[in-house]
């Protein structure tokens, strides 16, 4: 397959992984998830691209956060994801009053049984909604970030294993601020990628209308990927190649980020983590079976910038993250052919 950018790896193959994926195997994971792309489309009109990138955090078993205004599709986005996918599904509507242990279980004494019983809470699932997720209190947001990040619940000193795949979506909005607890910089970096649907088109907008004008086709989405082969393809693209130059093109990128004079926080190791996984999944779903420097420059700005603060005069002055983001990706030169 042709490189958009002018870069192919044909001549960079030193030190490639004992089992490399296949080109075979690499389109293999993008027909899977074209079934699921397709049974999403079935619901949301006219966000191929935020789709695309849905795609990329499932196969890398990556939590998504939906930012947006209320009313553009966050909720329905993450309902059509989990009615595509065979798996347990929980929502999870965070409020100000919701505690840990509400969504995590307890642990009651069962008179009938004569026993302590678990209880499991909502968030042990596999594909969990945390609708509106900014209006929970610290306390309740950190157990969903010990979920998240360790992929286990501690319980009155117990430990509890995540399902397997887990994967969080939360929703917030942006707008209105009162009753909300603003996430903390360390559950944000949790997030593999955040995402904003926007206002559809006038002509999406009037298909929105004529697809739902009898009833919401959300109904009748049957699942066409099961957790079993959710795994399969995540354990799959650890074997997708990624050449020597753009692995380091991925570490420069983020490492600009912190010499940024007009951002207070730059990317930590784990943004870069997160950038050069996703690329890989980004690369197989276009078929490839290995990384080009586009899919990096293209999942940059959605890696990172939840994860990047700017500075007290930057926002004084009216600055915007993605514009500076977008000023990082023109000055680290990405590799080139040879």
């Amino acid at each position: 397959m042709p490189a958009a950018s002018g870069y192919h790896p044909g001549t960079m193959h030193d030190h490639l992984p004992q089992e490399r994926l296949t080109p075979g195997e690499a389109e293999a994971i993008a027909q899977a998830a074209e079934r699921l792309r397709s049974s999403i489309e079935r619901v949301i009109v006219g966000h191929r691209d935020v789709i695309d990138l849905v795609l990329v955090a499932l196969l890398c078993e990556g939590h998504i956060l939906l930012e947006d205004v209320p009313g553009t599709g966050k909720t329905t986005l993450a309902k059509a994801i989990a009615r595509s996918l065979d798996c347990t599904f929980r929502r999870i509507q965070f409020t100000p009053d919701l505690m840990p242990s509400d969504i995590t279980g307890i642990t009651y004494y069962n008179q009938k049984l004569g026993e302590f019983v678990f209880r499991e809470g909502p968030l042990l699932a596999q594909v969990v909604l945390a609708d509106e997720v900014n209006r929970a209190t610290p306390r309740t947001q950190a157990a969903l970030l010990e979920a998240m990040e360790e992929r286990q619940l501690t319980v009155e000193g117990e430990t509890i294993r995540m399902p397997a795949p887990f994967i969080v979506i939360a929703t917030q909005n942006p707008i209105e601020l009162e009753g909300t607890f603003p996430l903390p910089e360390a559950q944000l970096d949790r997030f593999l990628l955040r995402l904003r649907l926007g206002y559809p088109g006038e002509d999406d907008e009037d298909r929105i209308l004529e697809r739902f004008e009898a009833a919401s086709p959300l109904e009748e989405l049957q699942p066409v990927l099961d957790g079993p082969a959710v795994l399969d393809l995540a354990h799959r693209l650890q074997r997708l190649y990624v050449a020597p130059p753009v692995r380091r093109y991925i570490v420069r990128l983020v490492q600009e980020t912190r010499t940024e004079p007009a951002l207070e926080l730059g990317g930590s190791p784990r943004a870069t983590l997160a950038l050069f996984r996703a690329a890989r999944a980004k690369a197989a779903l276009s078929g490839r079976d290995y990384v080009l420097p586009d899919d990096a420059k293209a999942l940059f700005p959605h890696v990172l910038g939840h994860r990047v603060i700017l500075s007290t005069q930057s926002r004084l002055r009216g600055r915007d993250v993605d514009a500076l983001l977008a000023d990082v990706v023109e000055r680290v030169p990405a590799p080139v052919e040879g």
